[in-house]
């Protein structure tokens, strides 16, 4: 039985720990131990923070693994590459996981190859943009986060010190980005890689909460693009992810459109997108088993990107309000609507401050994008 080392114990890599199971994988496991649900349901489980890269390398040439791979997690990231790395594993560089993990770092590869983003400045405090003028409206976030930590929309100088230091809280290294702001609507894109070749798998539209913290209200798949713009915007993510060295894995690429098709990348990850969408959304929406494609990749399979079934347009709503939960009781009556999983929480007026404060989700699928749009969230 082949041995498959997994990077995070969270919900989030539920769905990688229970796919290598059923594909006969004996499954390691390795995070701080938090009684998370990926402590239960692995074959093996390590107590071993996911950033003691060091520590997870000697236990894995110990078991003798045959693979390493994550989902959704920056930081397990940074060790799945550095171990596979070691071992002679397939994956990425190390290279490839600075660029991919550091906004900074990314921002200078997608100028270097002429990648359009937005532009930026590097900060460690205020004092560091004290002769710089700023063109507002601009973002400030932290270098090393996602999930919408430490983000704020700012319109003028005021509140900037603040900006700068909250994205100092969250961030790991103490440096964050200020950025020129872009208007327009947002997407990801999802993407499997193998030996650098690059698969497109679905275009997401997302929803967010807008100025100033843009947290993630719902997603959609398909995106409801058209042919030819989203022909445009693959051909600038593979050009983007070869500017970031991803060869291999799973690959979540955000980007804005302008009203006039101007497409700008925010920001790209050498993984799988959070929020369900490459766990579920993919798989619901296009049939295409993304976690399999993920595993087979991490040991050096060939992948098999057919669809094992008709998909059908899906949509993920979060759960912020009491608003978001009459939603969910006027589409369960709804017959053109089936429900997918459901998860709710008690919910605490006022403290939603990123992705992971939200008070839960559903997820639903129907044959019309049409049909699902009602019951997405309004706003950005």
């Amino acid at each position: 039985m082949k041995k498959l080392a997994i990077i995070g114990a969270s919900y989030l890599q539920l769905p990688l720990i229970k796919k290598a199971k059923e594909m006969k994988l004996e499954t390691h496991v390795f995070a701080w131990a938090a009684n998370d649900v990926g402590e239960k349901e692995a074959d093996y489980f390590y107590p071993i923070s996911i950033i003691e890269k060091e520590k997870i390398l000697k236990k894995c040439q110990e078991i003798s693994i045959d693979g390493i791979c994550t989902i959704a997690s920056d930081l397990a990231v940074i060790t799945v590459n550095y171990v596979a790395s070691v071992m002679n594993l397939p994956g990425n560089s190390m290279e490839c996981t600075e660029l991919s993990t550091n906004k900074y770092l990314m921002r200078q590869a997608f100028s270097l190859n002429h990648d359009p983003s937005p532009k930026s400045l590097l900060a460690a405090g205020i004092n560091d943009l004290k002769d710089i003028s700023l063109d507002y409206p601009v973002i400030v976030k932290p270098i090393d986060r996602s999930g919408s930590r430490g983000i704020t929309k700012l319109e003028s100088s005021e509140g900037l010190k603040e900006a700068i230091e909250e994205a100092k809280k969250q961030g790991f290294d103490k440096h964050v980005l200020v950025e020129e702001y872009v208007s327009g609507q947002e997407y990801s894109i999802e993407c499997i890689s193998n030996n650098g070749k690059h698969h497109f798998l679905a275009a997401t539209k997302k929803y967010t909460t807008g100025t100033p913290h843009f947290i993630e209200t719902g997603h959609l798949e398909p995106a409801p693009l058209s042919d030819e713009l989203l022909e445009k915007i693959k051909n600038s993510v593979f050009h983007a992810l070869d500017s970031l060295k991803i060869k291999n894995g799973a690959s979540h690429s955000e980007l804005k459109i302008s009203d006039t098709g101007d497409i700008k990348i925010i920001e790209i990850g050498g993984r799988m997108g959070g929020d369900f969408i490459g766990s579920t959304l993919v798989a619901s929406s296009t049939g295409i088993d993304f976690v399999r494609g993920v595993i087979d990749i991490a040991l050096g399979n060939p992948i098999d990107l057919k669809p094992m079934y008709t998909g059908c347009p899906t949509g993920i709503r979060f759960i912020f309000t009491d608003q978001d939960l009459r939603v969910l009781e006027e589409l369960k009556k709804d017959d053109h609507i089936v429900l997918v999983d459901s998860e709710v929480h008690i919910i605490k007026e006022g403290t939603v401050t990123d992705s992971s404060t939200r008070f839960g989700y559903y997820i639903f699928k129907a044959k019309r994008i049409e049909d699902l749009e009602k019951y997405l969230p309004k706003g950005e």
